[in-house]
């Protein structure tokens, strides 16, 4: 298996010299454990997870004794299963003050993982790892996706091309690494055990009230709908669910790292805006397994086509984002006559709209939606149409022609 070199490496070592503690949140299987193991190679730093049943055990039990036993530098793998571990890693690191002490990994997102924030506020740098990016299987530039021609340029100068054949066997691969380094090949066959192994496993830890049938059948009806803004009593009455219950399962599904969310643009000067987010996921491989598409080919010309290019775009512009340690500003903008922008990039007080769409020969007319964001009170900038045109290019002045394996 061959190992894939990962764009967060880089902000890790810068981290670990300024930070006592580095922890790298992520879904299960996304290379967290093998990431870390390859930057600590020929360093002192030691290694112990607590998938083993016995250092869970000492960790939970005895945190002192445990990091008497695993002196730091350490590498503290599956962190989420010893919280007790918290308070005496903020001892350690109060009294000796060393940077990059601690590396964690957590596969429960760290924000809603109960107590570790006040523990070690100020102490803690977090990193979110993401299933592999374009950038990293077919190489190129490491910078967050921007609408800006030289930066397009520069991206487009690593990169393998793709037809649209190409770019949707790329998306029902998927970007896990098992699948992508060549150590599985067979995709179906990897989503299935990755769903009973891991996602049961750890819903389990955050919900008792689960059967498998019943969890597969909502995590169906929630790829089903990728790339929709969220309607709760819809996954509901497909799961066969409360909305209750939906709703906290849909927190555990982006506690643990499989989905998220990307939220409507809201400003003041604009008015009668909805609120609904829309839903994604990190990586479409498990959407195409879920949504039974047999085939990269049959998922081109199906139904969902639309929707699962869009998840695909957007998640690339977000791992461009997480992988270089940056908060993504994304939105998508929606108002109550239902005119919607794909995606809103907020940066350095401008907005630059973004549609997405199958088409190799965008016109004008997919433009005009843009003008909707001119009565916000920040400029809008260069828009664009991320698309199947081969070559990067421009509608006009204002707006850019992206081809999808740019981004």
């Amino acid at each position: 298996m061959n190992y894939i070199t990962r764009n967060l490496e880089s902000v890790v070592n810068q981290v670990t010299r300024e930070y006592p503690v580095v922890l790298v949140t992520g879904s299960r299987q996304v290379g967290k454990t093998t990431m870390l193991q390859k930057l600590m190679e020929g360093t002192e730093r030691s290694y112990v997870t607590l998938d083993d049943l016995h250092e869970r055990s000492i960790a939970k039990t005895d945190p002192g004794l445990f990091l008497q036993i695993h002196k730091p530098p350490v590498l503290i793998d599956e962190v989420q299963y010893a919280p007790e571990l918290f308070t005496y890693i903020k001892i350690h690191v109060d009294k000796t003050h060393e940077p990059g002490a601690f590396w964690l990994t957590g596969s429960q997102i760290f924000k809603l993982m109960q107590g570790v924030q006040e523990s070690l506020a100020g102490r803690v740098a977090v990193l979110s790892l993401a299933p592999l990016s374009q950038a990293e299987i077919y190489g190129g530039i490491v910078e967050p996706f921007a609408i800006d021609m030289e930066a397009l340029s520069a991206r487009k100068a690593g990169r393998k091309e793709a037809d649209v054949k190409e770019i949707f066997e790329r998306i029902y691969r998927g970007s896990m690494p098992a699948v992508v380094s060549g150590a599985i090949n067979n995709s179906q066959i990897f989503y299935r055990s990755y769903l009973s192994t891991y996602i049961e496993r750890d819903v389990r830890e955050l919900s008792n009230a689960i059967d498998s049938l019943k969890l597969l059948r909502f995590i169906t009806a929630v790829a089903a709908r990728c790339s929709q803004m969220l309607n709760v009593a819809e996954i509901a009455r497909d799961a066969d669910m409360n909305q209750t219950q939906a709703k906290n399962w849909l927190g555990i599904l982006e506690t643990l790292g499989i989905i998220f969310y990307l939220h409507p643009y809201s400003n003041n000067m604009l008015k009668r805006l909805v609120k609904t987010p829309k839903l994604y996921f990190y990586d479409t491989g498990l959407v195409c397994y879920l949504t039974k598409w047999s085939s990269a080919e049959t998922l081109e010309s199906g139904a969902m086509n639309g929707a699962v290019l869009e998840n695909y775009v957007i998640a690339e512009i977000m791992k461009s984002y997480l992988n270089c340690g940056k908060e993504p500003y994304l939105y998508y903008y929606r108002d109550k006559d239902a005119r919607e922008i794909d995606v809103v990039l907020e940066h350095d007080g401008m907005l630059n709209p973004v549609e997405i769409k199958k088409t190799s020969n965008p016109g004008t007319e997919l433009l005009k939606v843009f003008e909707l964001l001119d009565k916000a009170s920040v400029a809008r900038s260069k828009g664009a149409v991320i698309c199947m045109k081969p070559e990067l290019g421009a509608v006009d002045r204002e707006n850019y022609v992206v081809p999808v394996w740019v981004v």
